[in-house]
């Protein structure tokens, strides 16, 4: 099983904000640019426009421009990384868990057998 390289940090530390995990939901759609988006928050445009950098070098977005706006669209390849990513965990732990379950049935069958034994001297 494949596990997560350093170089995919910037990419779940970007994803760790909750205002930037907003940004990319919004930027699925594509249809604002960054003085749209700074509308939606209770932050400065400058705040703001530092999200979208820290979502830019992640490689979750994009600026695109159209005529004088410059729109940010979610790279939906670098989210599919991420979901590939966070599958791969989810399969280790629910071996993990799998493999826990068995030992502790394992160990309930063993206390049975150590109980029966031991009721019948």
């Amino acid at each position: 099983m494949q596990i997560a390289p350093a170089d995919f940090d910037p990419l779940f530390a970007a994803l760790a904000d909750h205002t930037r995990r907003d940004i990319v939901r919004r930027a699925i759609s594509a249809e604002e640019g960054v003085l749209e988006l700074a509308n939606h928050y209770p932050m400065s445009f400058a705040a703001v426009q530092k999200h979208v950098a820290v979502l830019e070098r992640a490689g979750l977005i994009t600026k695109q421009r159209i005529g004088r706006r410059r729109v940010v669209r979610t790279n939906l390849e670098a989210l599919l990384v991420a979901r590939r990513l966070l599958d791969q965990y989810e399969e280790l732990w629910r071996a993990r868990i799998d493999r826990m379950n068995e030992l502790i049935a394992e160990s309930d069958g063993a206390i049975d057998t150590v109980e029966t034994k031991g009721s019948k001297r």
